[in-house]
């Protein structure tokens, strides 16, 4: 089983890879910034993912991958109540053309 519990700060971070953590998500990302999560980065175990989640737009995840996120959750910028799938499925283009730019 894979756990990635949510942090806030590099002592959680610990705490949860102390319990047997497979990763880590950076939550809410919008207020930890990319710069955040490179210094994590210089502290955390190599082989720990940190994935940026809440607030991680198409605008914002280059910054989020070359700071050394392995990977992104995504919910609020994807959908919110009412959109319908046409609208959905546009949002969903925007982060797929975003990610193959970074790649």
């Amino acid at each position: 089983m894979v756990s990635l519990p949510g942090v806030a700060t590099p002592t959680e971070a610990f705490a949860a890879i102390g319990a047997g953590a497979t990763g880590v998500k950076a939550f809410p990302a919008e207020a930890i910034p990319p710069y955040v999560i490179k210094a994590w980065k210089a502290v955390l175990p190599k082989d720990i993912p940190v994935l940026a989640v809440g607030g991680v737009t198409p605008d914002n995840m280059k910054a989020f991958v070359d700071a050394g996120a392995a990977g992104f959750g995504i919910g609020g910028s994807l959908y919110k109540p009412g959109d319908s799938a046409e609208a959905v499925g546009a949002k969903a283009k925007q982060f797929i053309e975003a990610m193959r730019a970074i790649r």
